[in-house]
């Protein structure tokens, strides 16, 4: 909380130009057991307004929010294989991404949280069918781990990609 202080004694003519800007909250002077030397008014912070859903940098977070649509949409036309594959996928570049970062290479800081969300959002569509199905939380976690256990490790596209490349690459020089 915000407080101003005046340091001479309210008088009227304060109190009327200080209840005119509506933003500020007037409050008198609060008593206390400590002696204190202030004899002013204090201004509290007042309750902010609540922010407006478009912003002034032309609309960004309603884009935001009609790409999360459409992207959520997305994963929900894809088969719970096509999502469990995704989600390995995903994870494999997650771990890429963590080794650039230890390795000091250039990498894009918001591809963590890009990548985590994805992997967020498909989780959520997976669990959203079991609960369809009518599977329970502790047989989920139950088939989950049987999941977990079950995936082979591959590398992920974008190392795959860069694999072929270098292979390509070798068999021009030859």
């Amino acid at each position: 909380m915000m407080a101003l202080g005046i340091s001479s004694p309210p008088s009227s003519s304060s109190h009327q130009i200080l209840a005119s800007f509506s933003f500020l909250r007037v409050s008198p002077p609060v008593p206390s057991s400590r002696a204190s030397s202030f004899s002013g008014i204090r201004l509290g912070a007042a309750v902010r307004a609540p922010t407006p859903r478009y912003s002034a940098r032309g609309g960004r977070l309603v884009v935001r929010m009609a790409k999360r649509e459409e992207e959520m949409k997305e994963i929900r036309t894809k088969t719970t294989e096509e999502i469990n594959e995704e989600v390995i996928d995903l994870k494999g570049e997650l771990f890429m991404l963590r080794l650039q970062k230890s390795a000091r290479n250039e990498f894009k800081s918001s591809e963590f949280g890009r990548m985590q969300k994805r992997i967020a959002r498909m989780l959520t569509v997976k669990r959203e069918r079991e609960i369809e199905e009518g599977i329970n939380k502790r047989l989920s976690r139950k088939l989950d781990k049987k999941w977990k256990r079950s995936i082979v490790v591959r590398p992920p596209p974008s190392l795959r990609k860069k694999q072929e490349e270098q292979k390509a690459a070798e068999a021009e020089k030859s």
